[in-house]
């Protein structure tokens, strides 16, 4: 059994990971931590455990807990992780880190994007970027691992084939994004108060959203050139799911058939991968609660621009689900182990 280390277990990343993990057939979860929460049972702060589990909430000094576990989940906000992770650390625990701080490898980009000083800055390398279909070599021998944003997992998933058979005018890329209010994290803020988001819609971090520069990275990097975006994110008034929509310029004529042959070879052995049937496009209902995400493209002919539409739920594919599909392929067990769950509906 893996010996699995939650560190931020109380925000909605961090639950999503105990609930996996817990239900998980070839792990325990042995220490849980939240300073908030701290000496709490987690039934007392999530009442969906009741009589399910009773463990308690600690702090979260995590150079002990590295010698305790096989690996540590790091579920917090960014710039806590890389003034917690050290060569130290690594040497006794494989580290999956669910925030910010390792995605970015150009260290000036991340300080720039995100306004503070890197803690670990010599870790940056070692750092494996977590999208499984596209790392799970490297992610297999890794010992830290920067899980994908929930924007940029959804973008990149949807754009790589297009990139890789250069399809598309790798700087006409133009993708408008939307996300449930669970991709602003539990904590209090007067923007995701019921009576601000309901019943409204708004973009924001316009021009100036942080996942802007990890998509461009990986986007860049498959296509062995600079990819330049513009990248506009929405808040939406339900609980989960992200809905991209992205916009290119076609470099040849193609046919829908022609394109959808690039994505199913590039694709054919994901399981996690849905390409949808001609004329039917991705929507957050069937997707939320499980690892899936979800593609399908409309070809206008009239402008030489192909529209490409995916969906993943935020919380699962967009961080948690993902996080334990690398647990899974560093640990060398199948990689839908304990995320094979069928979408939920209503939801």
């Amino acid at each position: 059994m893996i010996k699995v280390g939650i560190v931020g277990c109380t925000g909605y990343a961090g639950q999503e990971l105990m609930r996996l993990l817990t239900m998980h057939p070839e792990c325990d979860v042995e220490i849980i931590t939240s300073r908030t929460y701290k000496n709490m049972n987690f039934n007392q702060v999530y009442g969906n455990y009741t009589n399910i589990t009773t463990k308690q909430i600690v702090d979260d000094e995590i150079e002990e807990l590295a010698k305790k576990v096989d690996v540590i989940f790091l579920a917090l906000p960014h710039g806590i992780a890389s003034n917690k992770i050290t060569n130290k650390i690594l040497e006794h625990t494989k580290v999956i880190d669910l925030g910010a701080d390792f995605r970015l490898k150009n260290l000036e980009e991340y300080e720039d994007w995100y306004g503070m000083t890197h803690g670990s800055p010599k870790l940056l390398d070692e750092a494996v970027y977590g999208l499984c279909e596209l790392k799970r070599d490297k992610i297999k021998n890794a010992s830290l691992i920067a899980n994908p944003g929930c924007y940029t997992t959804c973008s990149i998933l949807s754009l790589v084939p297009l990139i890789k058979n250069n399809i598309v005018d790798k700087n006409s890329i133009i993708i408008d994004a939307k996300s449930g209010v669970t991709g602003a994290g539990r904590a209090l803020n007067l923007a995701t108060h019921y009576t601000e988001c309901n019943e409204s819609i708004k973009a924001y971090k316009i021009a100036s959203h942080r996942h802007t520069p990890e998509i461009e990275q990986e986007l860049s990097n498959v296509a062995d050139n600079s990819v330049t975006i513009s990248f506009t994110p929405h808040l939406v008034p339900m609980n989960r799911g992200i809905l991209i929509t992205a916009y290119g310029n076609l470099t040849k004529i193609c046919t829908y058939k022609d394109i959808k042959n690039i994505y199913e070879q590039f694709y054919k052995n994901e399981k996690f991968i849905r390409l949808l049937p001609e004329g039917v496009f991705p929507e957050t209902k069937w997707v939320k609660s499980s690892n899936y995400c979800d593609i399908n493209f409309q070809i206008d002919e009239r402008t030489n621009r192909i529209i490409v539409i995916a969906a993943i739920d935020n919380l699962i594919k967009g961080a948690a689900g993902q996080a334990v599909q690398n647990m899974n392929i560093l640990f060398n067990i199948d990689e839908s182990t304990g995320i094979e769950m069928i979408p939920s509906f209503p939801i």
